[in-house]
């Protein structure tokens, strides 16, 4: 999720801190680049600084001097944010951190899931923000208030929210830095001679840390400590010096410095050139005015999609390319489908033996969408096989605030790291407009996955994250029955019914798919636009480079009642009120291009998955056909929220859209 950071000196001290405070800030923008902001620490006060804007901007403003310019010679730190948006709008910067609230500055990266819930518990406070941050001080004060010690506050904290939390907190009357997390997403440094502490997010953001302001003679990576999950630091700010505990032990703290002038925390305000009110994933998915006269369409729609001829045995249409039905009626899709062969429980325990490090910080990455499949996958790798991933998660901009929190509720329970790299999500979101707004000039289903060129870049993130923290393996939830074998299809390639992977295409093939989209272009010079440049690297991401993964569902059956029920049950993971289906549900492309599909070619995944489900003998084609039904029924709220997010006109983009010629009736 967001960046947090940290750098804190002895008062006089040798050391250029704007100089490393500004490097770490910047190192720490890669998991959030919507907002930033810092706290400042002298002797006597702790300001405030916050902007809607991406952390190299700041540190470039006259806002960002003028912060320094108030703090005295006797300068002692910092803690930082780098922000990546959930919970209220950025260009309210009462929506920024570092929050302040009853006599505390915090900082905090993750989601707490349950902030209605507490916020009711406390409902004699103000509440000031759209953050769910908010509730941490709330809670903090209250249990100090009731004579609380800090170590029991802290465990009664922790014990409260639900969601992956990491934390840094400042108090007005102590001396002190407290650093705590639920899933280990915390690193700091400390030199031995005790004149310098620096903490962040991750431990590659420390590691360059070191190297960029050649501070070896200080640290060597050798010096960077996780906080693991479930523990917290108490810093003394003046010594330089700190104890660490666990949260559930519940030992008090001996280092607490109490102050006998409490310091002021002022908040100063910055002027902000931005303007633009930035719609990002906290729009929920509230009831919209939707006109009757779209789902008149799609029930006059649905009329003719039902006398499509379909398959005996699948749900596939007549529509669905390269598709060609036997004597008995029966689809090639079919007859050349090969049941999947799992390897079984025990191989994948036999491979992933020789990668498991019970001393080390991980063993393996997880891409980690926040989906069924992969939050799945990370019960499983955890608790049965007792691994210890580090979940890894690309953000382009399209992964809601309810796959965020599905992210939060997973990590934080199984106390596993998870890093965020985040795009500019402003851009991408741009690059998605200008991509269907070139799209809808001349609309072509095979250019679609267009649509999605920005999020392919995870394979290379994938493959970064490896080598920074030097693990050897990769391991995926790619569901098999996922493989949609449509939308190369719909760029003239014919299915290749011995692929492996969604991403496996023949050089051959690779070289249709190019000469398919460099025709596109040249007939459609709209889509030379800044989104080039993530398509180019999508095709690269997607079919280029290695991918050094194990597919879990490989070794084990995937079974959707057992996999929902244990998420739901266990991790209280969240489902869209707007559909029964919990298939990627996380991500707010898919309700929109599924629309296209439906209405213009009489199918969408789901037809593909649910018939692969037919195929495997997990489900009747009766079963299939009911499930499909409901499934492909139009999420208007979802694709009302995605138009507006990326600023396109709903009711225009429908209307063409519904327009274009159907592949049925013809």
């Amino acid at each position: 999720m967001c960046g947090i950071f940290g750098v804190i000196t002895k008062e006089k001290t040798n050391f250029k801190q704007k100089k490393l405070i500004k490097s770490l800030f910047i190192l720490s923008e890669s998991r959030g680049k919507e907002a930033s902001g810092i706290a400042l620490i002298d002797d006597k006060k702790i300001n405030v600084c916050k902007t809607p804007n991406r952390a190299r901007y700041f540190i470039k403003s006259k806002s960002f001097n003028k912060c320094f310019a108030k703090i005295n010679k006797n300068f002692i730190g910092c803690i930082g944010h780098s922000r990546l948006v959930t919970d209220g709008y950025e260009h309210e910067n009462k929506n920024n951190q570092p929050v302040i609230k009853n006599k505390l500055a915090v900082i905090h990266n993750g989601i707490i899931v349950n902030t209605k819930d507490l916020w009711r518990d406390y409902s004699k406070e103000i509440k000031q923000s759209q953050l769910d941050t908010e509730i941490i001080p709330v809670i903090i004060s209250s249990e100090l208030n009731n004579n609380k010690n800090l170590s029991e506050t802290i465990k009664i904290l922790f014990n409260k929210i639900y969601g992956m939390t990491s934390v840094a907190i400042l108090f007005n009357n102590l001396n002190n830095l407290l650093l705590a997390t639920n899933n280990g997403s915390l690193y700091y440094l400390l030199d031995e001679s005790n004149n310098i502490f620096a903490f962040a997010s991750e431990f590659y953001i420390l590691k360059k840390f070191i190297k960029k302001n050649k501070l070896n003679n200080y640290f060597s990576e050798k010096n960077i400590t996780q906080l693991k999950a479930g523990e917290y630091l108490l810093l003394d700010l003046k010594k330089i010096k700190h104890e660490k505990t666990n949260i559930k032990a519940c030992q008090n703290f001996t280092n607490i410095k109490t102050l006998s002038v409490p310091r002021k925390i002022k908040d100063i305000a910055v002027i902000s050139k931005k303007k633009d009110k930035y719609i990002n994933t906290s729009f929920e998915y509230n009831a919209q005015n939707i006109s009757n006269q779209f789902y008149k369409t799609y029930q006059q729609r649905k009329k003719e999609i039902s006398k499509i001829k379909y398959c005996k045995q699948c749900i596939l249409p007549e529509t669905f390319p390269y598709i060609y039905f036997d004597k008995n009626g029966v689809c090639n899709y079919c007859n050349k489908y090969f049941k999947i062969n799992y390897q079984g429980k025990q191989n994948l325990k036999n491979i992933l033996k020789k990668y498991q490090k019970p001393n080390s910080r991980h063993d393996c990455l997880v891409p980690f969408s926040g989906g069924r499949d992969s939050s799945y996958m990370l019960h499983f790798l955890k608790k049965e096989l007792k691994m210890n991933p580090l979940a890894y998660s690309y953000d382009w901009g399209m992964i809601t605030d309810l796959g965020r929190r599905n992210q939060s509720r997973i990590c934080g329970k199984l106390g596993i790291e998870h890093i965020l790299i985040s795009a500019d999500i402003r851009k991408k979101r741009e690059n998605i407009k200008k991509n269907i707004l070139a799209w809808i000039k001349r609309p072509n289903l095979g250019t679609i996955p267009l649509f999605m060129a920005g999020d392919k870049k995870y394979f290379y993130y994938a493959n970064l994250l490896m080598k920074q923290n030097n693990l050897k393996i990769s391991i995926l939830g790619e569901n098999l029955l996922e493989t949609t074998n449509f939308k190369s299809g719909l760029c003239k390639i014919k299915p290749n019914f011995d692929k492996k992977n969604t991403y496996a295409l023949t050089s051959k093939n690779k070289l249709k798919m190019l000469y398919f989209y460099g025709k596109e272009y040249i007939l459609n010079p709209a889509y030379l636009n800044s989104s080039l440049f993530d398509t180019i690297d999508a095709f690269k991401s997607y079919y280029l480079i290695k991918h050094q993964n194990i597919n879990i569902y490989n070794f084990i059956k995937w079974e959707e009642r057992k996999i929902n029920k244990t998420l739901i049950e266990e991790y209280d993971w969240e489902t869209d009120p707007h559909t029964k289906n919990t298939w990627r549900i996380g991500d707010g492309t898919v309700a929109f291009y599924n629309y296209i599909y439906y209405i213009v070619a009489g199918f969408t995944e789901n037809n593909t998955f649910r018939s692969n489900q037919i195929r495997e003998g997990v489900i009747t084609r009766e079963k299939a056909l009911m499930l499909a039904e409901d499934e492909n029924r139009p999420r208007y709220e979802s694709i009302k929220w995605y138009c507006n997010t990326i600023k396109i006109d709903f009711e225009k983009t429908l209307k063409i859209i519904n327009s274009i010629p159907k592949l049925y009736n013809k």
